[in-house]
């Protein structure tokens, strides 16, 4: 179990990580996380308070994150009627480069974001969000697309 921080990170010694992290350069992660790695997160990244990364989350460059975002990669295969949760795994989480996504947005596992997107705050994003696009709701939903 590894951390690997790049050049000039600032790191609140209150974020707790987990298994292997790997933090990019000049990255920026506020107070109260926790990261359970393997996670990646890249170059010029800030993450706002009390994010939570589940392992198999890998975040690109220069992404900006809001308080209270949840980046849930743990699911169960659908078990018997006896008991529903089966078998547990983690579904991998991709964040593009230069995305931003708003306090309170939950990602679920399986979910590729492109590069350039935004989340709206409090979105609940279940399934892939193509590059530049503003996306919002529960489910999230493509709103508009974005100039390049």
């Amino acid at each position: 179990m590894t951390t690997e921080l790049g050049e000039n990170c600032r790191i609140d010694p209150s974020v707790r990580m987990h298994g292997d992290v790997t933090i990019g350069d000049r990255t920026t992660i506020y107070r109260g996380g926790e990261l359970l790695g393997p996670i990646t997160i890249g170059d010029e990244v800030f993450i706002n308070r009390d994010l939570y990364a589940r392992p198999g989350t890998s975040i690109g460059d220069r992404v900006n994150i809001g308080p209270f975002v949840r980046l849930i990669t743990d699911t169960h295969d659908i078990g018997p009627h006896r008991k529903r949760a089966g078998a547990g795994r983690n579904d991998p989480i991709t964040i593009g480069d230069g995305t931003w996504i708003g306090a309170g947005a939950l990602i679920v596992g399986g979910v590729t974001i492109g590069a350039g997107a935004v989340i709206a705050a409090g979105a609940v994003v279940t399934s892939d969000v193509p590059a530049d696009a503003l996306v919002g709701g529960v489910p999230a939903r493509v709103i508009r697309m974005l100039g390049g």
